[in-house]
């Protein structure tokens, strides 16, 4: 059937699609809580969800291959506990619209790294699919809006921790999508797996900060505050980085990485659902967008 020829792709545009939607809760939580702290919340949360589907699925009993095992557990530090740190410390300082313009180098990065250590070698339209879809992502995310101005310190910090985060995370990607067509473990035990590994690391650095994070990362904490980072985790972190893998797991990591980035995209149906006027331009940038996708599909 189509769906399941192309259901890695597919399954990177949902993960696109949750993380959209949640990009904006987390853009609230970032003032109020520390982004060490978030990262810890979220994956634990996205950690005991993944226990109950297990145990509900009767998916606790698998064949672990230790070095398996440790290469999801490096991906996970690098992606998530690194990746996603970084990633939160650059919206602060350089806003989510700017942010997710430097992610748009994330793509071309991880094709350029598949191609070197896993050799994954990708079409000429499928490359050209790679640009349009940054081209037509980037167009959106450039346009001015009201309220965008950051400070030049502000800024160049968040440049650094944005570049910092696409390095992490492709490097990540790159990690997981070789344990993953390398073995036969399943997307949702590696996401358990990569969580536990960027949850560690999380751990570590709070403990390294010591006395300093818990001084600077008190948190109001009230019933709405809680159950907004719960359901936000779940969506983004249990079913983003799901389907995340299931995504590398079927398709090659520069095509799975791209239509990953497509998260931009997706805010803007939503926000016209809230009433935000949306510009030609945003819906030209998104045409532009999938015919990039379009071709991904056709040259995969």
């Amino acid at each position: 059937m189509w769906i399941n020829d192309f259901k890695g792709e597919l399954a990177a545009l949902s993960a696109a699609f949750l993380w959209a939607a949640s990009s904006a809760v987390y853009g609230l939580l970032g003032p109020r809580i520390p982004p060490l702290q978030l990262n810890l919340l979220k994956g634990l949360i996205a950690i005991a969800f993944i226990c109950l589907t297990l145990v509900l699925s009767g998916e606790l009993q698998i064949k672990f291959n230790l070095v398996t095992v440790g290469l999801f557990l490096i991906s996970g530090i690098l992606g998530i506990g690194l990746g996603d740190t970084a990633y939160f410390i650059a919206i602060n300082n350089l806003g989510a619209r700017r942010t997710l313009l430097m992610e748009t180098l994330a793509p071309p990065m991880t094709a350029l790294l598949a191609l070197i250590f896993l050799g994954e070698k990708l079409s000429f339209g499928a490359w050209c699919g790679i640009l349009i879809t940054g081209i037509g992502v980037g167009w959106v995310i450039t346009e001015r809006t009201q309220g965008s101005v950051i400070s030049t310190a502000n800024g160049k910090k968040g440049i650094i921790w944005a570049i910092l985060s696409e390095v992490a995370q492709s490097s990540g990607v790159i990690i997981s999508r070789f344990a993953l067509v390398s073995s036969e473990i399943n997307p949702l035990w590696s996401t358990l797996l990569r969580l536990i590994g960027g949850t560690i690391i999380v751990v570590f650095l709070l403990l390294v900060k010591g006395k300093k994070q818990s001084e600077s990362g008190k948190i109001n904490w009230s019933g709405k505050l809680v159950g907004a980072i719960a359901i936000t985790a779940f969506g983004s972190t249990y079913l983003g980085i799901w389907l995340q893998q299931t995504s590398l797991k079927f398709a090659p990591a520069g095509i799975a990485q791209t239509l990953l980035a497509t998260s931009p995209l997706f805010v803007i149906p939503i926000a016209a659902r809230l009433g935000e006027r949306i510009s030609v331009r945003s819906i030209l940038g998104v045409l532009i967008a999938v015919a990039g996708i379009g071709l991904l599909f056709t040259f995969r």
